[in-house]
């Protein structure tokens, strides 16, 4: 089967999370034309099965093939950890996680082998980044802290809140007593509070940015498949947006992170898929 270079990107996400994902893909790779799905009617997924978020991360990727995307990026943790082995043997185009990119840095990039990861209940968990991490190296020691109240400030678009910081404080205290020199945040929302992080953490720890990681093997992943947009095909909506519910909220938060005015927003029945 040939694949259309000039075709789009699949991002898909739980919600809002994974548009740091797009914005990162919008950055490194701007000739690349986005479909993004949010899964705001289903959202959060940390707190459901393996088995129910492989059904909603099958459906979802139905959804994208008809929009005839080259590539899919699953540009959420919880779904990476739990459904992209799962789906990627359904697929004969390029699918990726956000989880394998951040730990393959942050293996590198560590000193003292302790790394530490944020991310919700489900993804902590899991255990996903402490199984990759080990397989890189294994006398890395990964300690794991979940941070569940950092998304809903993010959405509320806290982020520079006394508020915010002071939850950071809290949560981030028992990563700073383990003396951690890496941290890989582990949940999509995360990178927007990465200056609070950075204040808690101080400079000498490495803040690993999944999003940014995975933009750069998605990249390296079209280059090797030979799939890179050529750039030549002009569109009028280069990036669209779908989502299952609440796409007034949704455009909002994309308009408020994105370098690109979102026009384009349209809910879907993915429950048909």
């Amino acid at each position: 089967m040939k694949i259309d270079r000039d075709a789009p990107v699949g991002v898909f996400d739980s919600g809002v999370g994974g548009l740091t994902v797009a914005r990162e893909i919008m950055r490194n790779l701007p000739s690349e034309k986005i479909v993004y799905f949010g899964d705001t009617a289903r959202v959060p997924y940390g707190n459901k099965s393996k088995d129910t978020i492989i059904r909603y991360s099958r459906q979802i990727i139905r959804f994208l093939q008809e929009q005839q995307v080259k590539a899919i990026v699953i540009a959420c943790n919880t779904a990476s950890a739990f459904a992209l082995d799962a789906v990627r043997d359904d697929l004969d185009i390029p699918v990726l996680g956000v989880i394998e990119p951040g730990a393959v840095v942050a293996a590198r990039e560590t000193r003292n082998k302790r790394v530490g990861v944020i991310g919700t209940i489900g993804t902590v968990g899991s255990g996903i980044h402490e199984d990759f991490l080990r397989q890189l190296d294994p006398e890395i020691t990964v300690l794991g802290k979940a941070c569940p109240l950092f998304v809903p400030l993010v959405e509320e678009g806290w982020l520079h809140d006394p508020v915010t910081f002071e939850v950071a404080r809290r949560y981030l205290r028992e990563l700073q007593e383990r003396e951690i020199d890496t941290l890989i945040l582990g949940c999509t929302h995360y990178p927007l509070l990465r200056s609070t992080i950075r204040e808690v953490m101080g400079e000498s720890v490495r803040l690993v940015n999944p999003a940014y990681e995975t933009a750069l093997e998605l990249k390296r992943l079209l280059t090797e498949k030979d799939l890179l947009s050529t750039g030549k095909e002009e569109e009028e909506f280069p990036y669209r947006f779908y989502v299952s519910d609440l796409a007034d909220k949704f455009k909002s938060f994309a308009n408020s992170i994105l370098p690109y005015d979102v026009e384009m927003t349209q809910k879907i029945d993915i429950e048909k898929y």
